[in-house]
């Protein structure tokens, strides 16, 4: 009977799905770890040594609700696994995912070097049929340069192997992650063969048993449905902006204004929120990089121009409020933060508002006192001892001249105004992210001033 059940292990091994993830950054570990969790036997690869060994010992490098139990209970099964040697892995897997960086280059293109390094590493080393899969947002055509790439390393080594690309962009939200993957609201494939679609197919098929959503069209068009998407919603958010700006001028309230056009099933209420600018490591990279696609191919994208345009301009409203409101005179001022990661439920600060407000801040002579429940170790990595940090929110306003909310956690949605009055020097706040009653506000005692409402 026990050799029994370890011929059926051995067979269950033999026929599970094998996998590389090339990248163990936000979406190759996220990618992997949900991979992991409906059977899949999934290598995790990364060239930085001590990325892969914090791994192996449980740690996680990021922060993402939920991912890192996931993570360890497919390590701990044994279909999680990783190295930092993508050759090691190369001849137990059919599917080869690339989610390596993709920077923005000076001019704002998206630099390729990384993905094509891995698809030379896989010509190199190959030697039976691979679907290599772009998983990094790429610009349009670079599936077809990873391509060549494999094929001028085969030719030089003289072999005729099989092999198809395919492009599956990763429409993943920070602080969502695990559930947009588990539960997609649809997945884009772009393939160029029916054994890609096939094992594609087969990929994903667990997520989506009952109500298959995956979208399969050509490389180009999915390569391009990313780049449309992200900007899409960039749009909508600058759209909101703009219009919440006006409000302020005309007398109108653009919390009504939202709700006004959301109604219309056409328009929809999502992305219609007003703040102080979006950041992150997708949207404004993506609305640069098919800016310059479109100057490449000689096409001037006027409007995502403008929503890039209205989008820096707007990450610096909370520090224009602030100085309306003093009248121009920083001296001697201490200003509180609360949030500093681009959105709640991350640590990420990559293109935080929260970080023009503060260099202006500084710049200004102003002290400042920063809180954020999960990016205080980022913000110190990046900025050092220009700020204090704060223990808590209610330590960050101790003594402060003014309270601005640049991230809307929830932790701060319902404070003891009391307690803020009595702490801070001047109970003055500016709100970016429209989260407070203007007139509890002000029944606290609080001078307050907000985004596109009076």
């Amino acid at each position: 009977m026990q050799n029994f059940y370890y011929l059926c292990l051995t067979f269950t091994r033999m026929d599970v799905m094998n996998i590389a993830i090339v990248g163990s950054g936000y979406v190759g570990l996220v990618t992997g770890a949900c991979f992991a969790e409906i059977g899949v036997n999934v290598a995790c690869v990364d060239v930085d040594e001590r990325k892969i060994e914090m791994l192996r010992k449980g740690e996680i490098p990021i922060y993402e609700p939920g991912l890192k139990e996931l993570v360890l209970k497919n390590q701990k099964a044994g279909r999680l696994s990783f190295t930092t040697s993508l050759e090691s892995v190369l001849g137990d897997v059919e599917v080869i995912f690339s989610a390596v960086g993709t920077p923005p280059d000076e001019d704002g293109s998206a630099d390729l070097k990384y993905v094509l390094q891995v698809a030379r590493t896989i010509g190199r080393n190959m030697t039976g049929y691979k679907l290599v899969v772009t998983k990094s947002t790429v610009p349009v055509g670079t599936a077809r340069k990873v391509r060549s790439a494999i094929q001028e390393e085969l030719d030089k080594r003289g072999m005729d192997v099989e092999f198809d690309v395919a492009s599956n962009p990763e429409f993943l939200k920070e602080g969502n992650a695990i559930s947009d993957f588990m539960s997609p609201d649809r997945v884009v494939v772009g393939v160029e063969s029916e054994k890609a679609k096939e094992l594609m197919t087969k990929l994903y098929k667990p997520f989506l048993i009952n109500n298959f959503r995956v979208i399969f069209m050509d490389i180009p068009s999915a390569e391009m449905t990313k780049y449309a998407a992200n900007s899409m919603l960039a749009t909508r958010i600058s759209f909101m902006n703009d219009i919440a700006n006006l409000c302020e001028r005309v007398g109108a309230d653009v919390n009504m204004v939202r709700n006004g056009i959301g109604a219309d099933t056409r328009i929809g209420r999502k992305f219609l929120y007003a703040g102080c600018g979006y950041g992150g490591s997708c949207f404004p990279k993506d609305v640069k990089a098919l800016i310059k696609t479109a100057e490449q191919n000689g096409y001037d994208m006027a409007v995502l121009k403008a929503v890039e345009a209205v989008n820096e301009r707007q990450k610096s409203v909370l520090f224009d409020k602030l100085s309306r409101a003093w009248q121009g005179d920083f001296s001697g001022k201490t200003v509180a933060l609360w949030g500093l990661a681009f959105k709640p439920e991350t640590d990420d600060m990559r293109e935080a508002p929260a970080l023009v407000l503060i260099d202006k801040l500084l710049k200004a002579g102003c002290t400042v006192r920063v809180y954020d429940p999960e990016a205080m170790d980022e913000c110190r990595r990046r900025l050092g001892d220009t700020v204090a940090y704060a223990r808590d929110m209610y330590d960050a306003v101790l003594e402060a001249d003014a309270l601005l909310l640049v991230t809307e956690w929830k932790e701060f949605r319902l404070p003891a105004w009391g307690v803020l009055k009595k702490a801070m020097r001047h109970p003055l706040l500016i709100d970016g992210r429209n989260l407070y009653d203007a007139r509890e506000v002000g029944e606290a005692g609080f001078e307050y001033h907000c985004i596109g409402r009076q």
